[in-house]
């Protein structure tokens, strides 16, 4: 993105109150050989950097993939080399842009629940995005009941504070999956795929939580309404 047009869609935000984040390239993975993480690590300081120049709050991705390390080398080479982007960002002057760490939706990939929280533990200005189609896809299914979604926000509190649940970034739609994870995104609408958004919606009014949810679905800006008015029709508050 060039500098200006990333500094024009900063004042269009502010004149309009859009609070803006940016999803970071799919081409990264700081798990892998090192000639792959280090040209990722380059990939996600350029959107960190294109992020600075928006006034964006913080930079999405996908933390990368397994390949032939074992989780817990893998998960130790992504902590690394997320450490190692945090700090030249520093270097850089670039402050005030988090990182976010996105759950995955394939078992392939690293990015379980468990492993976002353990990467946000470790390296300091990362917050953990709950991709809610993806947590259920990697887990076959596993967000049904309104129970379902309190336990995952439960193990957020838990481990990263009350304010890392009050103020989740998250993604929703959705989902078709199989043994291999998610396959493909649908609307809300198409209620024979989950998870549906009736329960999470009832827990953003329930605990007052403050959100941001992104739309994921193939209709993005109808579906994202329909996810709004049914937050507020629970009997959360304006201010979505």
């Amino acid at each position: 993105m060039r500098r200006e047009d990333a500094e024009e869609l900063a004042r269009n935000a502010k004149i309009h109150d859009v609070w803006l984040t940016l999803h970071g390239s799919y081409f990264i993975n700081l798990c892998g050989e090192e000639e792959i993480t280090e040209a990722s690590k380059k990939r996600l300081i350029a959107c960190a950097t294109a992020a600075d120049w928006m006034n964006a709050h913080m930079v999405v991705f996908h933390p990368g993939f397994y390949g032939k390390k074992s989780p817990r080398h893998a998960l130790e080479s992504c902590a690394k080399a997320t450490e190692d982007v945090m700090g030249s960002m520093r270097s850089l002057g670039i402050r005030r842009v988090k990182l976010g760490l996105e759950t995955t939706g394939k078992p392939s990939q690293l990015g379980s629940l468990d492993e976002i929280l353990t990467l946000c533990e470790t390296v300091t200005s990362t917050e953990p995005i709950i991709d809610w189609a993806h947590v259920h896809a990697r887990e076959m299914g596993k967000l049904k009941i309104i129970d379902d979604f309190r336990g995952v926000l439960y193990e957020v509190e838990k481990r990263l504070g009350n304010d890392a649940v009050k103020n989740l970034h998250c993604h929703f739609t959705r989902v078709e999956f199989a043994r291999n994870g998610e396959k493909r995104h649908h609307t809300m609408d198409e209620v024979e795929f989950g998870p549906s958004f009736e329960s999470l919606a009832a827990l953003i009014a329930e605990l007052d939580l403050k959100p941001v949810v992104i739309s994921e679905s193939p209709l993005l800006d109808a579906d994202a309404l329909k996810m709004r008015d049914m937050v507020l029709r629970f009997g959360a508050t304006e201010g979505l």
